[in-house]
């Protein structure tokens, strides 16, 4: 059996190394050139760890000039309204609930606060690595009220689904701040003077929720639409099956990650996910109002819905600081040099803007990426 395992693992490694493989990237980034049309190519991605990859192997610099591959609203984090974030700062200063989130999600700047601000003011905030974690603390402190502040795509929610489903301890509540990963990508294909060839679907999200959901783009929008993996050449590669759809004047969903990504995903998460929430609108940060983007707890687990147990409600939000440029990022209007406080005012010791704090923010990555470029 260990054997077997070590084996495994030999092979994960051969496997990542092809993945990598300086050679065949260059053959790969030969053939996006041949592939290249002679009028400017927009490609969208909507993940962090795609942004990751591509600015930490430097991407960008081997393809064309007239491919851009743009940012869209990939980081979990950083598309949190501010009003969500003044809920769980609300639940913790006002309510005197101990909130257990995600250590990204701290830092993460509400209307005038942020979590580790409220921290200081006495708030308990407490960082988990799942929603297991809080449904431990909440079983072991019975005497105190906890909210787990859930927040993620369809990769996380379905753990927060599950916890929910076996009927956690009544002194936790969730404050649920989950977000569809389709619905965004359409609202992006109705923002006037953002024109996109092409989108990249992200890996994670895929694993859950299969290929079916993005058959709309190519169907309704005749969008090339390609999901891939996270390793340098997934990215280049579908880059270039973009190019060769473009090129045969098509569009088609494609899935480059047929490794870890099947046509209809995991069901079993799917079901989670259908007997725990109802798809409803939800404010994503920098975007407004996206129509059924949301998950909200259903009726019959209404006791754990930290807002109506609460009864917290936020009217005033403020979601950008005066000139963070953050909604222009997340939506891939402008690159993050583009914006007039980025590595200014706005650095990741100083975040002014959500896409700076979380490690999957374009503002972060970039900001990290140009930092160790100019210090090596």
């Amino acid at each position: 059996m260990h054997h077997k395992k070590h084996q495994n693992a030999g092979l994960d490694m051969e496997l990542l190394a092809k993945f990598r493989d300086p050679t065949l990237a260059r053959r790969l980034t030969e053939r996006i050139r041949t592939l290249t049309p002679p009028h400017p190519v927009k490609i969208c991605h909507v993940c962090g760890t795609h942004e990751w990859t591509i600015s930490h192997y430097g991407l960008r610099s081997l393809l064309p000039e007239s491919v851009d591959v743009i940012a869209g609203p990939g980081c979990p984090v950083c598309i949190i309204p501010a009003a969500e974030i003044d809920e769980a700062i609300k639940l913790a200063l006002d309510k005197n609930v101990t909130v257990a989130t995600f250590g990204d999600l701290v830092r993460v700047p509400g209307s005038d606060l942020s979590l580790q601000d409220a921290r200081a003011r006495g708030g308990d905030i407490r960082i988990v690595y799942s929603a297991t974690d809080a449904v431990r603390m909440a079983e072991k402190e019975p005497n105190n009220n906890f909210a787990f502040f859930a927040v993620g795509f369809e990769t996380t929610a379905p753990s927060t689904a599950v916890e929910i489903l076996k009927k956690p301890p009544h002194n936790l509540s969730f404050l649920v701040s989950h977000r569809l990963i389709p619905p965004a990508m359409e609202l992006l294909l109705g923002v006037g003077d953002l024109h996109i060839d092409g989108f990249i679907a992200p890996g994670h999200v895929s694993t859950i929720i299969g290929m079916k959901p993005y058959e709309l783009f190519p169907q309704a929008y005749h969008m090339p639409t390609v999901v891939a993996g996270f390793e340098p050449l997934d990215v280049l590669f579908a880059v270039s099956m973009i190019l060769q759809q473009i090129r045969n004047n098509e569009a088609k969903l494609e899935n480059e990650y047929s490794r870890a990504v099947s046509w209809e995903g995991n069901i079993k998460a799917q079901e989670s996910l259908a007997q725990a929430f109802n798809v409803a609108d939800g404010h994503w940060r920098g975007l407004g109002k996206v129509p059924a983007s949301a998950l909200a707890l259903k009726a019959e687990y209404r006791e754990y819905d930290a807002r109506s147990k609460y009864d917290i409600k936020i009217v005033d939000a403020r979601d950008l600081l005066p000139g963070c440029l953050c909604h222009l990022v997340m939506i891939g209007k402008i690159k993050p040099s583009e914006c007039t406080v980025y590595m200014k005012q706005c650095t990741p010791q100083t975040p002014k803007g959500a896409c700076m704090v979380s490690m999957e923010g374009t503002c972060r990555i970039w900001a990290k990426h140009t930092v160790r470029k100019q210090t090596e």
